[in-house]
C-alpha cells in the first residue's frame, strides 16, 4: 500500500511564497535612484541665514556661491545627499545643509532629510538637530570624531557629543557631512590644508648672510624699474600718468625683499636689537601668527597715504593655493641689522601678519602681491592697477610641523568607545557558543538547567539589549536589502559594532542550529516575552494557545509581514521607518518604553499577550523571525537528537514543546525551533523520555524473570 502524500503545511506554502516574492522584488528594482529630490534654491535661499544670501549654483551637483552682505563670495552652500550618498539604517542617506567659508569652517549645519528610526518615531527629531549645532565654527581642516576620547585617538581631535542611543545614526550623518564637504573643498577650496601648518623652529639656529640669504630664497626679491612698470600700464589710459617714470626708466619703480620673521633664526640676521625684543614681545603676545617683514627701497611705498596703521595694507594681498591669506600690521616699529646693505636703510619697511590658524602655512609656496596704481584726471580722476606678484617660500628647516593627530577609520572610532562592552559581549559569546554546541545535552541535563536559562536570558535582556542596545531589528537587513540593490555602501553596519557582533553571533547560529540561536537566545525582547509568560504563570493567568491548525497558520503571518516590509524597502523606502514599527523593539528596549502611548501600549499589549500566550509575536508576528527562519535553510545539521520511536509511539516531546516546532512523525520543523533544549532534556532524561523508561521497565522485567 502506498503512502499517503505527506500534507503540506500552511506556513511552509506561505514560506516559499516569500522567497519567490523576495526574489521578484529584488529582478524588478530598476537599480540605483536618487532617496531624495534636492532642494529648489528658492528653499536653499530660505534656510540662510543673514546677513548672508545664496548666489549662483557652481558644478553639477547642488553647490551654490554663499555671499555676503556686499555681494562677494564668501564660502559655499550645499546637501550633502548629492555629494556623499552614504546610507543609513533605513537604507535611505541622511540629508543635511552645510554652509562653510572660505576657509573651510562651518558657518551652519542644519538636517533637512531623513528616514532615520530611532528619531522618526523614537527618540525625536530635537537630539538630532541638536547634534548638528555642534559644527559651527569648527573647520573640516580640524580632526573630528563622534564619542569620548580613548587612547589611539588622543591628542588635537576634536570629540562631538553623540546622541545616547543613537550612536551609530550620528556617526553615519557625521561621516557624509565630512565626505561631501571635503569634496566641495577640493574642488572649490583647493587652499583648505590637509595637515596642521608648520610653525617656527625656535631652537634652531644659523649664521645667515643677506646675499646668501637672497641667492638661496630665504629673502624674496622683486626688482620692478621705471621703465618695467611703464610697459604694464602701455596701451592703457594711464600709459602716461607718471611722469617720473617717463623721466628715469632705469630708476627702480619696486625693489621689494619679502622675509618671513617667524624663524628666529632669519629674524637675528634681519633685524635690529629693538625690533627684535618688540618682535619677542609680539610672539609672546599672539603665538599663532606668522610675522612677515616687507621692505621697498623703491619709490612705490607699499603703501598709500591713506593708510593707518594696524589695519591691513591698501596695496599688498597675499594668497596661497588660490586662497587670499589675511594681511595685517602688525604695529611694530622696523629697524634693520646693520649688516644689511646701507642701501636699505632709508628704504621702507613694515612687519605685517598673518594667522596660521586660518590655513596660512608658512613653509609652502605663497604670493605677495603689490598693486601698483596711477590716476587719470585732475578733478574725477580715474584709476587703473596693475598687479606686481612675487611668489615666496621659506625653506623648510626653518620649521616644524606638528604631528597630526591620527584619525582613526570610523570603524574603530566606534570599536574603541564601545571597546568594553565588545570585550564583555565577546567573552559572553564565547561561553555559550560551545555551552548550546558541544555541552548542549550536559547544559539541557543540568538539575539547575531552568535557573541557568532565565540567568543567561537576563543578561541579555539587560547587557545586550537595555544597556548594549544590541537589539537586532529587520531594519538592519531591509537597508541592506535597500543598498545593496541602489549600489550603495554597507558602510553603515560598522557604525555599531555591537549589533554587528550580535549579527555575526546570529548568522553563525544558522549555519549550526537554525534561527534557535537569536530567537532562543540572543533576543532581548524575546527574552522579555519569556519573562512575561514566567509572570503570567505565577499570576496562574488562564493559557489561550490556538489549536494546532490555527497555530499551523498564524505562523505564516510573519512571512507576510516580512514579504509586505520588505516591498516597502524596495518600492516605497521613505516609509520603512512607519512600517518597521510592526517591530515593538524600539519601544520596548531602545528606549525603555518612553515613547508616545499609542507605541508604547503597542509594545505592552505583546507583553501582555505573552503572559496567556505564549511569545505571541515571535511566532506569529515577528518579521525578524521569519528572515532567520529563512536563513535557517543554511544549516548543516540535524542537531537535536532523535530516536527511532520518536513521534510513533512517543509523541511526549511535542506535546511538551510550546512552540509546536516539533510535528507528530516526530520531526523537528527548525524553522520554528527556539533551541529551548526542552525536548534535549526530555531525550536525554531515563526518567522521563517514554522510550528509556520503556526499556527500562523491560530489562527490569528482565532482570527480575533471571
Amino acid at each position: 500500500m502506498a503512502p499517503a502524500p505527506r500534507r503540506v503545511q500552511p506556513a511552509a506554502m506561505i514560506r516559499a511564497a516569500t522567497i519567490a516574492f523576495l526574489t521578484w522584488l529584488a529582478c524588478l528594482h530598476p537599480g540605483p535612484a536618487r532617496a531624495f529630490e534636492p532642494l529648489s534654491p528658492d528653499q536653499l535661499a530660505a534656510r540662510i541665514m543673514p546677513p548672508y544670501s545664496l548666489g549662483h549654483p557652481v558644478g553639477g551637483k547642488g553647490v551654490h556661491e554663499l555671499l555676503n552682505s556686499g555681494g562677494a563670495l564668501a564660502g559655499y552652500v550645499f546637501e550633502t545627499e548629492p555629494l556623499a550618498s552614504l546610507p543609513g539604517f533605513s537604507g535611505a542617506p541622511i540629508d543635511l545643509l552645510a554652509v562653510i567659508d572660505l576657509e573651510g569652517r562651518f558657518l551652519d549645519v542644519q538636517l533637512i532629510r531623513h528616514n532615520e528610526p530611532i528619531f522618526v518615531s523614537g527618540l525625536g527629531e530635537a537630539p538630532f538637530h541638536a547634534f548638528f549645532e555642534q559644527y559651527r565654527g569648527l573647520s573640516i581642516s580640524t580632526p573630528m570624531v563622534v564619542g569620548t576620547p580613548y587612547g589611539e585617538g588622543s591628542g588635537p581631535l576634536t570629540y562631538l557629543d553623540g546622541v545616547t542611543k543613537a550612536t551609530a545614526s550620528v556617526r553615519i550623518a557625521h561621516e557624509s557631512l565630512l565626505a561631501a564637504t571635503r569634496a566641495v573643498a577640493q574642488d572649490k577650496m583647493k587652499g583648505i590644508a590637509a595637515a596642521p601648518p608648520a610653525h617656527p623652529d625656535m631652537a634652531h639656529d644659523e649664521a645667515l648672510d643677506w646675499e646668501e640669504m637672497i641667492a638661496e630664497g630665504i629673502v624674496g626679491r622683486l626688482e620692478v624699474t621705471n621703465a618695467g612698470i611703464e610697459a604694464r600700464f602701455a596701451g592703457t589710459l594711464w600709459a602716461e600718468d607718471d611722469p617720473e617714470a617717463a623721466a628715469d626708466p632705469e630708476g627702480a619703480y619696486l625693489d621689494l625683499y619679502l622675509v618671513d620673521l617667524g624663524p628666529p633664526a632669519i629674524a637675528r640676521a634681519v633685524l635690529g636689537e629693538d625690533t627684535a625684543a618688540e618682535l619677542e614681545a609680539f610672539r609672546a603676545i599672539s603665538p599663532e601668527d606668522e610675522p612677515i617683514l616687507v621692505i621697498d627701497a623703491g619709490r612705490h611705498g607699499l603703501v598709500s597715504a591713506d593708510f593707518v596703521r594696524n589695519t591691513a595694507p591698501d596695496r599688498l594681498t597675499a594668497e596661497q593655493d588660490g586662497l587670499p591669506v589675511a594681511l595685517r600690521d602688525a604695529d611694530l616699529s622696523v629697524t634693520l641689522s646693520d649688516d644689511l646693505p646701507a642701501a636699505l636703510s632709508d628704504a621702507t619697511a613694515m612687519i605685517l601678519r598673518t594667522d596660521r590658524r586660518l590655513g596660512f602655512d608658512p613653509a609652502r609656496p605663497w604670493t605677495l602681491t603689490v598693486e601698483a596704481e596711477r590716476a587719470h584726471g585732475v578733478f574725477r580722476p580715474e584709476t587703473g592697477t596693475v598687479e606686481l606678484p612675487l611668489e615666496h617660500r621659506t625653506p623648510a628647516r626653518f620649521f616644524t610641523r606638528p604631528a597630526q593627530a591620527r584619525e582613526l577609520p570610523p570603524w574603530r572610532v566606534a570599536a574603541a568607545n564601545r571597546q568594553g562592552d565588545l570585550i564583555a559581549l565577546g567573552l559572553g559569546l564565547a561561553v555559550l557558543l560551545p555551552l548550546l554546541g558541544a555541552g548542549q545535552s550536559r547544559l539541557a541535563a543540568h538539575p539547575r538547567f531552568g535557573a541557568i536559562r532565565l540567568g543567561i536570558l537576563a543578561a541579555v535582556l539587560g547587557f545586550a539589549g537595555w544597556w548594549g542596545q544590541g537589539q537586532l531589528s529587520i531594519v538592519t537587513p531591509l537597508a541592506v536589502l535597500s543598498a545593496t540593490l541602489r549600489q550603495g555602501s554597507l558602510a553603515f553596519l560598522a557604525y555599531d559594532p555591537f549589533s554587528l557582533l550580535l549579527w555575526a553571533a546570529a548568522l553563525l547560529g544558522l549555519v549550526l542550529w537554525g534561527r534557535g540561536l537569536f530567537c532562543g537566545w540572543l533576543c532581548p525582547f524575546g527574552a522579555l516575552q519569556e519573562f512575561a509568560d514566567r509572570l503570567g504563570r505565577l499570576l496562574r493567568l488562564p493559557q489561550l494557545e490556538p489549536s494546532a491548525r490555527w497555530d499551523r497558520r498564524l505562523k505564516g503571518v510573519k512571512y507576510v509581514l516580512l514579504a509586505a516590509l520588505a516591498a516597502t524597502a524596495v518600492l516605497a523606502p521613505g516609509q520603512i521607518d512607519k512600517a518597521a514599527e510592526i517591530e515593538p523593539f524600539k519601544t520596548a528596549i531602545t528606549t525603555y518604553f518612553l515613547r508616545d502611548w499609542p507605541y508604547a501600549a503597542y509594545a505592552l499589549f505583546w507583553l501582555a499577550l505573552g503572559m496567556v500566550t505564549f511569545k505571541g509575536f515571535c511566532r506569529y508576528a515577528c518579521p525578524l523571525g521569519a528572515l532567520m527562519a529563512l536563513g535557517g535553510l543554511l544549516r548543516i545539521r540535524r542537531w537535536i537528537p532523535r530516536r527511532a520511536d520518536c513521534g510513533s509511539p512517543c509523541q511526549l516531546c511535542r506535546v511538551r514543546c510550546r512552540y509546536g516546532a516539533i510535528e507528530k512523525t516526530g520531526r523537528i520543523a527548525y524553522d520554528e525551533c527556539f533551541q529551548c533544549l526542552d525536548c534535549v532534556t526530555i531525550h536525554d532524561d531515563p526518567r522521563q523520555c517514554v522510550p528509556l523508561v520503556l526499556a527500562a521497565k523491560r530489562q527490569a522485567t528482565r532482570t527480575a524473570a533471571e
